[in-house]
């Protein structure tokens, strides 16, 4: 009787959070869709494998670009850039 009683527990934790989720959602409280105008600051740009451990990455901190490199024993920026690219890969900018 122990068992059942601690799984109606559990179970009834599990509604309540349940119901929780329902009304935030409800009230747009808790979206799985990002907000209008709240888009992502740091963005992947490039990555650059220099070895197995090594690599070089290009990224795009709001309206810089950050020459990054990584390895074992930590990272270290490298050159910081003034807007990031918006042309295609190997495009010529003007």
């Amino acid at each position: 009787m122990d068992m059942i009683g601690q799984l109606a527990a559990v179970g009834a934790v599990l509604a309540l959070l349940a119901a929780a989720l329902w009304a935030l959602r409800r009230r747009g409280l808790a979206t799985a869709r990002p907000r209008p105008g709240g888009g992502r600051r740091l963005r992947n740009l490039e990555r650059l494998p220099l070895g197995p451990q090594h690599a070089l990455h290009l990224v795009g901190l709001g309206e810089e670009t950050l020459v990054v490199a990584s390895s074992p024993a930590g990272c270290a920026l490298l050159v910081r850039l003034g807007a990031p690219e918006t042309g295609a890969p190997g495009e010529a900018r003007s």
